[in-house]
């Protein structure tokens, strides 16, 4: 490729071989291929601002209400007592809902900036969240915004926060394979090394069919992002019953649960976690779910044994 002329409205641009200053140019049928290739100057500003986080985890799920932000919110809580040599993060990047403030039990924190950008809220000593809702002047307030505005907000998340030096970063996604999911893919995928593994991908549904029809989307959506999956969590699989010791099914599994789709998908079962209404008083008051004597602290114990060789 000939070295740029005068007046060249950039190789990266919109406007590249289209413009009236690319008429003659030599590059002009190079940078008019629609096939080529451009990259998101925002790429390289997240890459240089994440670069001292050793893992990133995307919680997904194609279904609403099947509890991502509370299956990341357990996550954080558990493995940042268990590993309390390590630093952990979250990012909500759930743009209109965003729910971790309350989760964490740090509703009405103020996110503070300085040289190096915004700082995350302290939640515990190994423990650090940025969420949308520190930016909102209340939390019933409604973020009415189109694609490319929640796209900046990520970008954002991602390029400006001082994260400082974690070991793992959670983000805690909205339903579906639209705007935020493509943007920030693109923005932490490393296309020019194959070898790099610090993205990876939980899903998390619950097992009536109604859950897992949107969240096997989800699961080819991560094979065609090239997103590894380290596994699927089956949320509110039963409840126990705390007055006669028995055990329900809410959402009956009548296709056999997540355990049977993912092995018909070829994917990891990490294992089930059942509904406990005393777990979800302590989340709705933002309070550590650690030290609380149930069946879903087990499980969930058990589930995180597989996030070992990450630390």
């Amino acid at each position: 490729m000939m070295p740029e002329p005068e007046n060249c409205p950039g190789v990266q641009t919109a406007n590249a071989g289209l413009a009236s200053a690319c008429q003659g140019c030599p590059n002009q049928k190079i940078c008019s291929d629609p096939n080529k290739k451009l990259e998101d100057p925002g790429k390289a500003l997240v890459a240089a601002a994440l670069k001292n986080v050793r893992n990133k985890f995307l919680i997904l799920s194609g279904k609403g209400g099947v509890g991502k932000s509370t299956i990341t919110m357990l996550l954080t809580r558990y493995l940042s007592k268990k590993h309390t040599e390590n630093n952990f993060g979250i990012l909500d990047i759930d743009i209109c809902g965003p729910s971790q403030p309350r989760l964490l039990g740090v509703e009405g924190e103020s996110v503070h900036q300085s040289g190096s950008g915004w700082s995350p809220v302290s939640v515990d000593d190994n423990v650090c969240l940025m969420s949308i809702g520190f930016l909102l002047a209340s939390p019933d307030d409604a973020i009415i915004w189109r694609g490319p505005k929640k796209n900046g907000m990520i970008r954002q998340f991602l390029s400006e926060v001082d994260w400082g030096t974690l070991d793992l970063l959670l983000l805690d996604t909205p339903p579906g394979t639209s705007d935020e999911h493509l943007s920030v893919v693109s923005y932490l995928r490393n296309d020019n090394n194959e070898e790099d593994k610090s993205l990876n991908a939980i899903i998390v549904t619950t097992p009536q069919e109604v859950a897992l029809l949107d969240v096997r989307k989800e699961i080819n959506f991560c094979k065609k992002q090239k997103i590894p999956i380290i596994g699927v969590i089956e949320n509110m699989s039963t409840f126990h019953c705390g007055f006669c010791g028995k055990y329900s099914e809410i959402f009956p599994a009548k296709t056999g649960g997540a355990k049977a789709m993912c092995e018909e998908m070829n994917v990891p079962y990490l294992g089930s976690l059942p509904l406990d209404p005393e777990l979800a008083k302590l989340c709705d008051q933002g309070e550590d779910i650690t030290t609380l004597k149930s069946d879903t602290v087990d499980a969930l114990d058990q589930i995180c044994q597989h996030f070992v060789k990450f630390f």
